[in-house]
């Protein structure tokens, strides 16, 4: 392949499949240091991704009104005719933006149900391979077989923002997930808090704004000064910021592990119904993974969880002891 001029990466899944896939950005950057880089993502990922130094644009698809906007991102990506586009998804839609991007070379995973109008593309190894090794091998043509790491770059105003917070030594957790089976239950992490707490000056609680009445539960039944909510108030990068100055963060399967990974802070990684074998494992030097001893016949009983324990029981959450914990 003739040296490209401009690529395009395609995301358009949640947050922690964005963060993992800026893996990308800092390989291709490796190797093509002057090259344009655009990135698509969904609406409401584009926060992860602000003044990031190695992009040139960030383009948002809003699905909300999917069809029209559909039609304006094509004509958006087809006046840009990139040299090479990178489809790390495995829907139809992504797979139809791509067909009709007129980029010169048009790579993707043989999941996709459009992956026939690739240029190239790559067959999808599910388990027992790391998300950046899966999208790794969608550049190794022209890059290595080693992926990078993925990195976020929070802003001189997001260090700024959460300075205040780190007077002192600290502990984040970060108690929800989107799913159910995902989250470890919120008496556990109270167990968890007052097991903890004496090690570090303040906990601080970390969420979306979704998240503020789950975290400030917490909060009330823990009484202690230490622990304040700050689920809802900072941004994804500000977060970031903030986990990378903690002791340790304490996480779900779910986004704020990968938020640790972005900036190689120290990791606690829960698992309920998943296993780190799905490929979406913590990847900081200093990662510790918790899970429950137990052989349990139903678990995993999906690769992202259910709204409820399709057993009744949801012991892949509470046999989880503390005495895992150091």
């Amino acid at each position: 392949m003739d040296s490209p001029k401009s690529f395009l990466i395609i995301q358009t899944a949640f947050i922690g499949d964005v963060i993992l896939a800026t893996a990308l950005i800092e390989k291709l950057h490796a190797y093509y240091p002057e090259v344009r880089i655009d990135f698509l993502v969904r609406k409401g990922n584009e926060g992860l991704l602000t003044n990031h130094p190695y992009l040139r644009e960030v383009i948002v698809f809003d699905k909300k009104r999917k069809y029209k906007n559909l039609f304006i991102i094509v004509q958006k990506i087809r006046k840009t005719r990139y040299d090479v586009l990178i489809n790390v998804q495995r829907y139809a839609t992504t797979g139809l933006i791509a067909a009709l991007s007129k980029a010169k070379q048009r790579i993707g995973f043989d999941k996709n149900p459009l992956s026939f109008f690739n240029t190239i593309t790559i067959a999808h190894q599910a388990n027992d391979i790391h998300e950046v090794e899966r999208n790794q091998k969608l550049i190794e043509s022209f890059t290595d077989n080693h992926a990078a790491k993925p990195t976020l770059y929070p802003t001189e105003s997001d260090q700024k923002y959460v300075q205040p917070y780190r007077q002192g030594t600290y502990f984040c957790m970060a108690p929800t997930s989107v799913w159910f089976t995902k989250q470890w239950p919120v008496e556990k992490w109270i167990e968890l808090i007052q097991k903890v707490k004496k090690q570090v000056d303040f906990i601080y609680l970390l969420g979306a704004p979704s998240d503020h009445h789950v975290c400030e539960s917490i909060r009330l039944v823990t009484a202690s000064p230490q622990v304040i909510n700050l689920s809802g108030k900072l941004s994804f990068l500000q977060s970031t910021a903030l986990i990378k100055g903690a002791k340790m963060n304490y996480v779900n399967d779910s986004a704020p592990m990968h938020l640790a990974s972005s900036t190689n802070a120290p990791v606690t990684a829960i698992y309920c119904s998943t296993v780190p074998s799905f490929g979406f494992g913590p990847l900081s030097d200093q990662s510790v993974i918790i899970e429950t001893k137990e052989k349990l016949t139903c678990r995993p009983c999906g690769s992202h969880g259910f709204k409820e324990c399709p057993q009744g029981h949801f012991k892949c959450a509470y046999s989880i002891s503390m005495e895992q914990f150091a």
